[in-house]
């Protein structure tokens, strides 16, 4: 795959990593695998079984660990919408795996809070949520559509996804027009300097899994301006060091940042 590639890209010491500026999407996707390969859906889900077996403590990006890193800046907001909603917090969790981010946070949820936490995520995701992690709190649904036709969900998570997307602003148009009271962006990739959105491809290290895909970093300025009906409460760096420094092209372009936005 990574000849393939590197005839393309601009010359780079990095095998892994992201390259290129694309025109557009297909261009980029030509030269991908996807993120619908079925070895990725497996390997994440032997992970997350461990979490919830108690063989591991944490799963990120398929990859389990013996120590657990806590999303602070999620917890605290969870909370504080349980507090503000008698004990009652509804989640939805776009792009979420088979609930990594809940696994995270749960311990932090008091035992009182009633939790619906509803993981939005591709069919072989949710068959695969279904089949193996659904219970009382976490569910998972093919669409937004489906949770807001079934309740109004008090926040939506959006944690390393909407860089993912073809069209990430046609996306969060329509999710703001939904006006859920919280909206909270976690590992989202940005571009350092001013300049338009750049479409990149993201070559996986293959000791996580073997998979590349097309993925933005985004205009600061130009994301912000979605969120006129939203005051923003917070935006903090992730809590991995090394993603306040993504180098593109193996240059130091790129950024992963957080927001928090209320509804006004």
């Amino acid at each position: 795959m990574f000849k393939k590639i590197k005839k393309i890209l601009k010359p780079s010491k990095q095998r892994y990593g992201w390259f290129g500026h694309f025109n557009t999407w297909q261009e980029a996707q030509a030269l991908a695998t996807g993120y619908n390969a079925a070895n990725i859906l497996e390997k994440t889900k032997i992970s997350l079984l461990k979490v919830k077996n108690g063989e591991a403590v944490y799963e990120r990006d398929s990859v389990t660990f013996d120590k657990k890193e806590y999303p602070f800046p999620a917890i605290a907001t969870l909370l504080r919408i349980a507090i503000e909603n008698n004990n009652v917090l509804n989640v939805v969790d776009f792009g979420g795996s088979l609930g990594s981010t809940w696994f995270q946070v749960k311990d932090f949820i008091p035992e009182q809070v009633r939790v619906t936490w509803t993981v939005v995520e591709q069919k072989a995701y949710v068959d695969c949520g279904k089949q193996h992690f659904e219970d009382d709190q976490l569910r998972f649904a093919f669409s937004i559509d489906e949770c807001f036709e079934k309740t109004r969900p008090q926040i939506v998570i959006l944690s390393s996804v909407i860089q993912y997307l073809e069209k990430p602003h046609d996306f969060l148009h329509n999710l703001v027009t939904r006006e859920p009271s919280f909206i909270f962006f976690d590992r989202t990739a940005f571009l350092k300097s001013p300049g338009a959105d750049r479409l990149t491809l993201q070559i996986v290290p293959p000791d996580i899994y073997d998979a590349s895909y097309p993925s933005w970093f985004f205009n600061e300025q130009t994301f912000l301006k979605h969120f006129n009906k939203y005051k923003l409460i917070a935006e903090f760096a992730p809590v991995v060091a090394a993603e306040q420094n993504i180098t593109i092209d193996g240059k130091p372009l790129g950024c992963d940042k957080g927001f928090l936005f209320k509804l006004t």
